[in-house]
């Protein structure tokens, strides 16, 4: 069986050609097609949120799906925008309700917020992008992870981001060799520690991201064997995944604090 690093690879070479293979396939491309003709048609945070077909795909597309029934929460987003430096999108840890609130920016555009093409194509080729980590997450995590830091790495600010998000911060601890028990040392310790092995910035080089990606997954397939499905899954916000409750992941959004 094809190993994690291997498949890694091959999918990362022909990545162009499997996210156009996947945005052929009847279910996604009709949902596509949908959400291509619709969205253009929403001028309001509120009109979004009332469509369910519109949201649930906007929110699948932003890795986003366990939040779907935290509407208030999601309307709160959207409502404020990214303009005002305590407006709610930024006081969180996670990075995606920034990009939600960017990308469908009713805030600062109005009804015309969904005229641009990133709330258009641009939420059509992320939710592409969602369908191929879960088609790799279904044969192996260790993929499925892989994939999910190479997408997201590049954009987590700061050592507190990366380590806000479950699925990265697996990722780092693999890489590292840090046993899962290391999640329950002190908070501040453990960033410290972080730092001290990895630069951040260095997720904005592919060559140096990849480096890192594939070092995890070696460490991953060793671990695990060259496959692990039933591996314990780690929170990716994808449609598959054990959800989380929406009063409990916005408390824990909004833990950021100064600085972090």
């Amino acid at each position: 069986m094809v190993g994690t690093v291997t498949s890694y690879q091959q999918i990362v070479r022909n990545l162009d050609r499997s996210l156009k293979t996947i945005g052929q396939r009847p279910n996604v491309k009709k949902d596509s097609e949908y959400f291509l003709a619709n969205i253009r048609n929403v001028t309001s945070a509120e009109e979004f949120i009332k469509n369910d077909r519109l949201y649930t795909f906007a929110m699948t597309a932003f890795g986003l799906k366990d939040m779907i029934y935290g509407k208030a929460f999601m309307r709160k987003v959207l409502t404020e925008g990214i303009d005002g430096p305590k407006s709610f999108a930024l006081q969180l840890a996670d990075g995606r309700f920034r990009d939600f609130a960017e990308t469908f920016n009713f805030a600062r555009y109005g009804a015309t917020a969904t005229a641009f093409d990133r709330a258009q194509q641009g939420t059509v080729e992320r939710y592409a992008r969602i369908q191929l980590e879960a088609d790799a997450g279904a044969q192996d995590e260790g993929l499925r992870l892989a994939l999910y830091f190479q997408r997201k790495a590049p954009a987590v600010e700061g050592i507190f981001g990366l380590m806000g998000d479950s699925a990265l911060y697996k990722v780092v601890q693999t890489a590292l060799g840090l046993p899962s028990a290391y999640s329950n040392t002190d908070i501040d310790k453990q960033a410290a520690f972080i730092a001290s092995k990895l630069d951040i910035a260095d997720f904005q080089s592919p060559e140096l991201l990849n480096k890192f990606i594939v070092k995890f997954a070696a460490k991953y397939q060793a671990a695990n064997g060259n496959a692990a499905p039933i591996a314990p899954r780690v929170g990716l916000s994808q449609p598959v995944l054990t959800t989380i409750d929406s009063s409990l992941l916005m408390s824990l959004q909004l833990l950021k604090g100064p600085g972090r």
